[in-house]
């Protein structure tokens, strides 16, 4: 390890410390502020804040043309209540950092630290604090940040902790490892009557009934082959929490996800078909909206093959079992414009799973995670 024990254990704290005060998507001031002090005590020759959002850039340069490779981690917390007896729990009611976000940002803290003492020989390295990843509008925000235009990286590279996967064992894969998702946002609107006489309104009671029992048929999940697909009700609400009214409101939301943003198209298609004709049948009016857009995300051969590189000369176990995943993520937009891929570090077979209440991220996993990313930026720029 390119750290010293007493170092990796200020880091360790430097988590906890950031693991006791999660902030939101497009809220992370307080967390932004904690990365740029960290750079700049790496002595980063620049530090780029307030990217497309509160998102934070440190750039190491060297001497020598080259490439630049950046390095990308998540600023975000999650809007769910933690239930632990860690010392170092949320404080924040309602808010944690239940996706490990915590540890991937250490992460990258670590490997500042081993630039602030071996710059590159050759081009630059590029940390980047990526802003607004859970609500999936941060990789976009940062892209069409002008002040982006000076980066340009040539390779980008990222990781995101697994549970279920062996504590610091790797799944790496070439092509899909990411499926597309989006929230569907369904408002139907009747006409609100005295709880005496319904009649004298028009319900959505019936069609969020209908609704709930047909919609899933059209993503039922299975196996992650080209004609995956899932549908999974997240949230519903039908009228106000009153004994009197006969309700003329509801609300219900859904995620959509596909293997592909191609096939993704033709589910949202399927459910906008379905709701709008439930809505007809009934007297409603309906209104759809979409949030938490996320397109699938893929790894670029060469940039997998540099990883792979990085893993082998760490002695890290390795595999593509288990890829592609169901699960979301924003990092494929860098794919757009630079060669990118991400790697998914084994949380534990046995560890509680992402987004869960009791989910904390593994320390251990900050000595692994630093020392595959310090190995492929020195294994590129000297």
């Amino acid at each position: 390890m390119f750290l010293a024990e007493h170092e990796l254990s200020e880091l360790i704290l430097w988590r906890h410390d950031l693991h006791s005060k999660p902030e939101l998507s497009g809220q992370e001031e307080k967390t932004a502020q904690a990365v740029q002090a960290v750079l700049g005590a790496t002595g980063a020759d620049k530090v780029v804040t307030g990217l497309g959002g509160h998102g934070v850039l440190g750039i190491y340069e060297s001497d020598n043309p080259g490439p630049t490779i950046m390095l990308r981690a998540e600023l975000d917390g999650l809007p769910i209540q933690e239930i632990s007896e860690l010392p170092y729990r949320s404080l924040l009611p309602g808010k944690a950092h239940l996706c490990g976000h915590d540890g991937h940002m250490t992460i990258l803290a670590a490997v500042a630290r081993g630039l602030s003492r071996q710059r590159p020989r050759r081009g630059r390295a590029v940390l980047l604090f990526q802003p607004a990843e859970e609500d999936g509008s941060g990789a976009a925000a940062v892209l069409a940040d002008k002040r982006f235009e000076q980066v340009r990286p040539d390779f980008v590279f990222s990781l995101h902790n697994l549970p279920g996967l062996p504590l610091g064992q790797v799944a790496i894969a070439e092509g899909l490892v990411n499926c597309a998702s989006r929230g569907m946002q369904i408002t139907l609107t009747g006409r609100t009557a005295h709880a005496s006489s319904p009649e004298l309104g028009v319900s959505p009671r019936a069609a969020i009934a209908r609704l709930l029992g047909e919609i899933n048929a059209l993503g039922r999940g299975g196996a992650l082959d080209e004609g995956f697909s899932m549908i999974t009700v997240t949230h519903a609400r039908l009228g106000e929490p009153a004994f009197g009214i006969s309700p003329g409101h509801a609300e219900l939301w859904l995620t959509l996800r596909t293997l592909t943003d191609s096939k993704m198209e033709a589910l949202r298609s399927e459910a906008e078909g379905l709701v709008q004709s439930v809505a007809e049948s009934e007297g409603l009016k309906a209104e759809i909206t979409y949030r938490d857009v996320f397109n699938h995300c893929m790894n670029d051969a060469e940039a997998v093959g540099h990883l792979r590189n990085a893993l082998d000369a760490e002695s890290v176990q390795y595999s593509g079992q288990g890829l592609p995943l169901r699960g979301s993520e924003d990092f494929g937009r860098f794919n757009y414009q630079s060669k990118a891929a991400m790697f998914f570090l084994g949380a534990g077979t046995r560890h509680p799973g992402l987004h869960a209440p009791d989910y904390d991220f593994p320390d251990e996993l900050i000595e692994i995670g630093s020392r595959i990313f310090t190995r492929a930026l020195r294994n590129l720029l000297g």
